[in-house]
């Protein structure tokens, strides 16, 4: 059971918007390299937006990956979602509204699906929302500019989660008093390119696609403050 939770994935391409980035690569890695993959994309962060499902189609072709998008909006856009999922083996989940996506998912039963999924071994990924979702909550601007907490993650992973840690002012100081007030429990965080890999619920490693970066550790001291510990990430090479 792997999760790859990022603050990146997709990177800007040459003659398209969109490219497949390292870490984005690595979701497929994990996956065991098939010579065939299946990956899904989830836009219901972003409202299911077609130029979104297109580019991200653009940005596997010729790689070999074989890509579908699951939509939410107007209607689930398959027949069985459960079955969908576990057919996959890598779910790419894109950023936008996390309190959004976990209301959504709840409504059409995407949450049990994604459980389901993980349990038989389809490697769960994604970028900033789409990281926040797999832990029990983190810093959202779901809600509006002004950073606010989220709580009601899918708790696959028993940690809060910060993203955009480096390049977002706001969401390192609300991380570290929601761990320290214990709206959150030990989070792990991540700046601008830089991912988290877990192997079942366990963080095995942190991995980037730049150099400069770093993930973090955010646990509650024993005087009550809230204590980061950086942890370097290894560099993942160019995508192939």
């Amino acid at each position: 059971m792997r999760i790859l939770a990022t603050s990146g994935g997709f990177v800007p391409g040459e003659r398209s918007r969109l490219a497949v980035g390292p870490l984005l690569q690595h979701a497929l890695d994990l996956a065991g390299s098939p010579s065939r993959p299946r990956l899904c994309y989830v836009g219901t962060a972003l409202g299911d937006q077609a130029w979104m499902a297109a580019e991200v189609h653009k940005a596997f072709a010729g790689t070999g990956v074989e890509v579908s998008v699951l939509d939410l909006l107007p209607m689930p856009s398959v027949p069985d979602v459960q079955e969908h999922l576990l057919g996959q083996h890598v779910v790419w989940v894109g950023g936008g509204s996390v309190a959004g996506l976990l209301a959504l998912w709840r409504l059409h039963g995407v949450d049990r699906a994604m459980r389901a999924a993980w349990e038989a071994g389809v490697v769960l990924g994604g970028v900033s929302a789409g990281s926040l979702c797999w832990h029990v909550g983190g810093t959202t601007d779901s809600f509006g500019p002004d950073l606010r907490p989220v709580t009601d993650g899918l708790a696959l992973l028993p940690y809060g989660n910060g993203v955009h840690y480096d390049s977002e002012e706001q969401r390192r100081p609300l991380l570290h008093r929601l761990v320290s007030d214990g709206t959150l429990p030990l989070s792990y965080a991540t700046d601008d390119g830089v991912g988290l890999v877990y192997e079942g619920t366990e963080l095995v490693e942190a991995v980037s696609d730049r150099p400069g970066v770093a993930a973090y550790r955010v646990e509650r001291g024993p005087d009550g403050r809230a204590v980061e510990t950086r942890i370097e990430p290894r560099r993942l090479g160019p995508t192939r």
